[in-house]
């Protein structure tokens, strides 16, 4: 594997040489994938990537004699134009195009020679489908970033520039490495429709918590329609507006879709307020919305080939039989489009529930076939809930189980996947239990906790772009527009905006959680409950935000590690918590830490401009203080100050009330109208 260092990562354009291929046509957004990417870093917000159909990309690979998740190139709509240095054995599979090799035609699916000095040209897709997917024999020879080679463009990194393929580009070759057969036999190639079929297990959210019984039938018994604005990090869906089991999310929320955050599975089927969105492998790792059903593991490549237009069904299926579909691997028949249900668990998605003490509950929810979310307590914001998940985290990374593969930690969750070829579902359910009883009192709880003093421009420029392109191009009605923080003044019972500013310049916000919203971005609440802001988010969500905007939604404020799309209500915007002159080599790119305190000092827009600046060219300096928090402590400071905490809060959910009530008779009305 060709090292960073010889090749560069992140803006770097690829101009060797020596490089065997030459890109002469781009197409429409060609990224570099491998399989099954990158994997690890879901706890501080980075995305797999990885083919978006990896069953069209893995099938290639195989049929060349590569390692399945060889690193190779996804098409979207229309593919590249290639010009080859010496003679190579390719495979073009995924959704129809027409491919030629020197202005003839070849078929896809099967592994063709282009010879020294030839071109590969790959048209648009004719349908059904999305993606076409080119791979190589020996693969593409490109240096890793946090250990693969997959490109996720929003975050900027990966492929060896960290974007899509430009005319110019030079892509290297691998070693072969097997036998390179005639091709993927047609029976084990995925036959793509219009009209989708999704098996779905349930969880971790159903009925009769958040939704009602009847949105459960109608998510089950609805023909979904693809949104146009759909990519990588999500197909979003065009469906009835569930009914829902709550008024409201509390603390986490105005809309009864948020909850504290909790960690997604890539192919949860996640409301965004009443907008459903199917989360791929670009997706978001953390976030306050709820998911009823999840896309079983067998079936998430089928989320690359969604076209807009296309119907979806979700169908139910018990978890076991997503795991018979499973162990038939990527050379399993993929030729009848029908989803055979059995019905599902019929478990609400609740696998099981026991006391993890005398005061708190434990409840281990379905996160597809794949993952297990281990919740506990009410849903309340109680961070000596955020201290028992720290304890059963700090457990498991010890234990080292080699079939968990990634552990990341919510507000009051810990979501742990794992590889259910290796380890199964009853298993590690009883791992979990068991682990119960070795962790230490919450009250124990002393963990370091750096004081860390960040810039905030108020009420940024770029966040009042941000919502002007939301009224324009997503909803202009909505009750935070065109100002939210007049909103978050209006819902907390606030005086004037200017005790909005001086309540979140006097908070010491602790980080509980990272990658919210993507890039070690965190997610975090002030340790007072009196400087504790609560909104709701954005419903739908934005489609564009700002880079290291600061928002807050819920109970929680967050830092934007990138653009990308979002619902957290803003406040303004700060420096880098991503460093993006990292390798991802040597040394962490993600600049906070679990428990970390934020203080806030105000700067003009200039001046952070300029900040931001500095800190892009490596020369920024992050100004920390070292220290601890300790839970019992801040037990005392609560009990200290219970009764002006408590008088606080009483006018903040009266403010609540009154703001959800107009919110709920506009809707109405609106209905009517």
């Amino acid at each position: 594997m060709t090292t960073a260092a010889e090749i560069g990562t992140g803006t770097a354009t690829l101009e060797s040489d020596s490089a065997d291929i030459e890109v002469l046509r781009p197409g429409m957004q060609t990224t570099v994938q491998d399989w099954p990417g990158r994997v690890g870093y879901w706890h501080v917000g980075v995305p797999p990537s990885g083919p978006m159909d990896d069953l069209s990309f893995r099938l290639g690979n195989r049929a060349l004699g590569n390692d399945e998740g060889a690193a190779g190139l996804e098409c979207t709509l229309a593919g590249p134009a290639l010009r080859f240095r010496t003679a190579t054995r390719v495979c073009v599979t995924g959704a129809p195009a027409t491919v030629t090799v020197d202005g003839e035609r070849i078929r896809q699916w099967r592994t063709v020679e282009v010879p020294a000095g030839g071109t590969l040209d790959v048209g648009a897709v004719l349908g059904p489908g999305m993606r076409t997917y080119v791979l190589f024999e020996g693969g593409l020879d490109l240096p890793e970033y946090l250990g693969s080679t997959a490109t996720f463009t929003l975050g900027r990194f990966g492929g060896g520039t960290g974007a899509a393929l430009r005319a110019g580009d030079r892509l290297p070759l691998g070693e072969p490495t097997g036998t390179v057969g005639s091709g993927v036999p047609m029976a084990e190639q995925p036959v793509l429709t219009r009209r989708w079929e999704l098996a779905v297990t349930e969880g971790p959210h159903g009925a009769p918590e958040f939704f009602t019984r009847a949105d459960i039938d109608t998510i089950l018994g609805t023909d979904y329609e693809v949104h146009f604005n759909s990519d990588r990090t999500g197909v979003r869906l065009i469906g009835p507006k569930p009914h829902w089991a709550r008024s409201d999310g509390g603390e986490a929320g105005l809309h009864p879709s948020n909850i504290h955050d909790t960690a997604y599975s890539i192919g949860a089927l996640d409301f965004t307020g009443d907008t459903p969105i199917l989360l791929g492998p670009d997706g978001p790792s953390l976030g306050g919305f709820v998911c009823p059903v999840t896309v079983v593991a067998a079936e998430r490549w089928k989320l690359g080939q969604l076209c807009p237009g296309d119907t979806v069904r979700f169908v139910p299926v018990r978890a076991d039989r997503a795991a018979s579909i499973r162990a038939l691997g990527p050379a399993r028949r993929a030729d009848w489009p029908i989803v055979l249900s059995d019905g599902g668990d019929g478990d609400d998605g609740i696998l099981a529930r026991a006391d993890a003490d005398d005061t708190t509950t434990v409840t281990y929810r379905r996160a597809g076939d794949d993952g297990i979310l281990v919740e506990y307590g009410d849903m309340t914001l109680d961070l000596a809930l955020r201290a028992r998940v720290h304890a059963l985290h700090r457990h498991l990374l010890e234990y080292a189980e080699p079939a968990i593969t990634e552990l990341t930690p919510g507000i009051r969750s810990l979501q742990v996947r794992f590889d259910p070829d290796r380890l199964a579902t009853p298993k590690l359910l009883r791992l979990l239990r068991e682990a119960e009883s070795a962790l230490p009192a919450v009250t124990e709880l002393v963990v370091p906790s750096r004081t860390v003093h960040l810039p905030l421009s108020w009420d940024d420029p770029a966040t009042r772009e941000a919502i002007t392109r939301y009224m324009h191009g997503v909803r202009a009605d909505a009750p935070w527009c065109p100002w939210n923080i007049e909103f978050i003044r209006r819902m907390n019972g606030l005086s004037t905006v200017a005790d909005v500013f001086d309540t979140v310049f006097a908070a010491e916000y602790l980080v509980l959680g990272l990658g919210d919203v993507y890039l070690g971005a965190p997610v975090a609440t002030p340790t007072d409950p009196r400087h504790r802001l609560v909104t709701t988010k954005y419903n739908p969500a934005r489609t564009w935000t700002p880079e290291n905007a600061v928002g807050i939604g819920g109970a929680y404020l967050c830092i934007y590690g990138m653009e990308g799309p979002g619902g957290y209500q803003f406040v303004g915007r700060t420096t880098q918590v991503w460093d993006h002159s990292s390798t991802g080599d040597a040394e962490d790119p993600w600049l906070l830490r679990y428990f970390d305190r934020i203080r806030w000092y105000p700067v003009s827009a200039e001046e952070l401009l300029d900040l931001r600046a500095d800190f892009a060219r490596g020369r920024g300096a992050l100004r920390a203080e070292e220290g601890e928090f300790r839970l019992a402590a801040y037990r005392d400071f609560l009990s200290a100050n219970a009764e002006s905490i408590a008088d606080f809060r009483a006018v903040q959910a009266e403010a609540f009330a009154a703001e959800r009530d107009s919110w709920q008779a506009a809707g109405e009305l609106h209905e009517r109208g």
